[in-house]
């Protein structure tokens, strides 16, 4: 769009999220998404890391045991109650947020001061902090309802109602309110990044 380049590196996402969840309720326990994030708040941090794009966790059904049976083939001990496996979740999804932005960085020998989270997955506020704590950088989030949007001021700068990129950024950003993540101390998740990278080595 607009003469630019997109590169697109597709994440599992809360995906992983999701299938916990379904497997729970398959199991009887009938989780809500604020409760789980919860949940995952209460847990022990970086007890049980994952490669969140492990070809085992791309297929759905059972997706505990199979972050189980990562833990064990990797020597870390393996979750046992739901806040240990959402927890799981939401910090190696965002290790992998920070590997893709290095990847990313490296590739383009520039730096990125902000990330920005778009779309559903900026609702949760425990993974946006995590992102932000573990890049070390402000994430701002919103809009949530950003397909929907992009589409149509897509067609308007198509009808010529929008000029052009900048001016459909400005309006976007001028028709939502966005939340920003601070960062806090990283030395823990320069650790935990450095335990992520060696499962993928």
């Amino acid at each position: 769009m607009g003469g630019t380049i997109r590169f697109l590196k597709n994440i599992a996402g809360l995906w992983l999220v999701q299938e916990c969840r379904r497997d729970f309720a398959r199991r009887g326990q009938e989780f809500d998404y604020p409760t789980l994030t919860q949940l995952a708040s209460e847990a022990p941090a970086f007890r049980t890391l994952a490669d969140a794009g492990h070809s085992s966790f791309l297929l759905p059904g059972d997706l505990p045991q199979k972050i189980s049976e990562f833990a064990r083939a990797t020597g870390q001990p393996a979750p046992e109650t739901p806040g240990h496996f959402i927890r799981c979740c939401l910090e190696s999804l965002a290790l992998t947020y920070r590997d893709k932005l290095s990847t990313l960085e490296s590739i383009l020998n520039r730096r990125y001061d902000v990330l920005h989270i778009v779309g559903g997955g900026g609702k949760n506020a425990l993974l946006s902090q995590m992102t932000a704590d573990a890049i070390g950088r402000p994430v701002v989030v919103g809009p949530y309802e950003a397909t929907a949007m992009g589409n149509v001021l897509v067609q308007a700068m198509a009808t010529n109602e929008v000029r052009d990129v900048t001016h459909l950024r400005r309006i976007v950003a001028d028709s939502f309110e966005l939340v920003t993540f601070q960062p806090a101390s990283g030395a823990d998740w320069d650790a935990a990044a450095s335990r992520y990278q060696a499962f993928r080595a």
